[in-house]
């Protein structure tokens, strides 16, 4: 399975965004997919991962975003999306969307390749 994470750019503090990764090759359903962030000089960190299933999918979501991120995913489509509403300046990082073997989103098979966030006015 190849990844490729879009949707990225600049918006202002409170705006919102909507990632995409998209995948190829073999099908997404195969996989959780969790979707990652890095600021400059921080730890990689999860934001977020939904579990195999569209319709009974079991999602977790990092304390920082809770309220402000919904995670989904359309299996037809084969891609995974990260709605990120009320974005702040410490939501500025690279995105990178992952297929993982677990639920938990903790053993990545594949990542993808990031897409930029910037929260400035």
């Amino acid at each position: 399975v190849q990844l490729q994470a879009s949707g990225g750019g600049l918006v202002q503090p409170g705006g919102s965004l909507r990632l995409s990764c998209a995948a190829s090759g073999r099908a997404l359903d195969y996989y959780a997919v969790g979707w990652f962030r890095q600021a400059p000089g921080k730890d990689r960190e999860k934001v977020s991962c939904i579990s195999i299933s569209s319709s009974d999918a079991r999602i977790s979501y990092a304390d920082s975003v809770k309220g402000r991120f919904t995670i989904s995913r359309d299996n037809a489509k084969n891609t995974v999306y990260l709605q990120m509403n009320s974005l702040k300046p410490e939501d500025m990082a690279v995105y990178t969307c992952a297929a993982t073997y677990d639920s938990q989103c903790r053993v990545v098979r594949r990542w993808g390749q990031g897409t930029l966030v910037t929260v400035s006015s």
